[in-house]
């Protein structure tokens, strides 16, 4: 009987998908690979548009994100209720923001805004010098409350001031900027005073965040290592955008110093993130895809021993990011999408 019931599945599956094909609906996937075994139970938590940077508050009870809907033409900030599954626009509706992150006590959020030099969404990176990212000069870090009244302005110097988040200690903010001529990390006071540079090397330095004790920061870095490289770099950077398809990842104490890199693999590393012992990093990468197209969760030791796949979608895994507590992984992903292009944030219980 067991064996008849197995052999069963795949046909039902089938008919169900050709079903649903013929209703003009995407079919249902499986939100998880066997090979996933680090993830168990996970919920899809946004259905639509494009949702990434799903940060959780310092109790563990919402999501910080930014997202792309259908009625805004460009990124704005959300909070999202985990037990209630409540969403609420916490920024301002005008421009375009991005890094978003709470602040220890839960009374206040951080985001960088462009609304207050243009309340129109800023212009598309030009593609034709292939894939880029815009560096928007015209962000700014920005601290409101909770529910997003009373925005006002951390950072004041013209140029890209973004990715910032918060030292679990709350003591210190940690974020980009091209205020020296270069993309950098810097630290900052929570009221946006005291200003110091972390990094000094040529190339982008960025997707800070620090350690569960405060003591390390973990980011990306591109290291352009050719006189040609490096010019291309900066030609680029005159234009507002970067080359992100050599990001390597480095960790460095909390005040600049002990800089050391854990990757060397020549692709695109983003988005690493502490495991809640402070000795491992997940991060996203494209290293196992020849194509470079397909991005997936990766956990790597804090000396860049031991690299372990996490996750095996055929499409987008990036921004992990686990609980206060270390029980669960919020991840963004292509799966289970209706439409191409579609990201949306998952919820996953995290299997050690």
């Amino acid at each position: 009987m067991a064996r008849s019931a197995l052999l069963l599945l795949p046909l039902a599956l089938l008919a169900a998908e050709l079903a649903a094909q013929a209703a003009g609906t995407p079919p249902a996937r499986p939100l998880l690979d066997a090979r996933e075994t680090h993830l168990r139970n996970v919920r899809q938590l946004t259905f639509g548009g494009e949702n990434a940077e799903g940060y959780f508050s310092f109790d563990g009870k919402q999501l910080i994100y930014q997202a792309t809907r259908d009625t805004v033409g460009c990124d704005q900030i959300y909070t999202l209720d985990l037990a209630s599954g409540a969403t609420r626009l916490v920024s301002t509706g005008k421009g375009r923001t991005t890094c978003a992150y709470f602040y220890p006590d839960g009374r206040q959020i951080l985001y960088s805004s462009t609304h207050h030099y243009d309340a129109a969404c800023p212009a598309k990176p030009d593609f034709s010098q292939g894939y880029v990212w815009p560096i928007y000069p015209t962000f700014d870090v920005w601290v409101a409350n909770a529910d997003g009244s009373a925005p006002r302005q951390l950072t004041t110097e013209f140029g890209y001031d973004a990715e910032a988040t918060f030292s679990p200690t709350g003591e210190r903010i940690v974020f980009t900027s091209v205020r020296d001529g270069d993309l950098e990390l810097y630290s900052m006071r929570p009221d946006g005073s005291d200003v110091r540079r972390l990094t000094h090397e040529p190339g982008y330095d960025g997707g800070a965040f620090y350690s569960p004790d405060g003591k390390r920061i973990v980011y990306r870095a591109s290291r352009p290592e050719t006189p040609e490289q490096l010019a291309d770099y900066r030609r680029l950077l005159g234009h507002g955008l970067i080359r992100p398809s050599a990001l390597e990842l480095w960790v460095m104490d909390a005040d600049g110093s002990n800089q050391r890199q854990l990757t060397r693999n020549g692709k695109a590393n983003f988005a690493p993130y502490w495991h809640p012992s402070g000795k491992k990093i997940l991060f996203s990468s494209n290293l196992h895809d020849p194509r470079g197209r397909d991005f997936e969760l990766y956990l790597i030791n804090d000396d860049g021993t031991g690299l372990q796949r996490v996750t095996y979608s055929a499409d987008f895994d990036g921004f992990p990011v686990f609980s206060p507590d270390g029980r669960q992984l919020v991840f963004a992903s292509n799966r289970n999408s209706s439409r191409p292009g579609e990201t949306n944030l998952f919820l996953a219980d995290w299997v050690e």
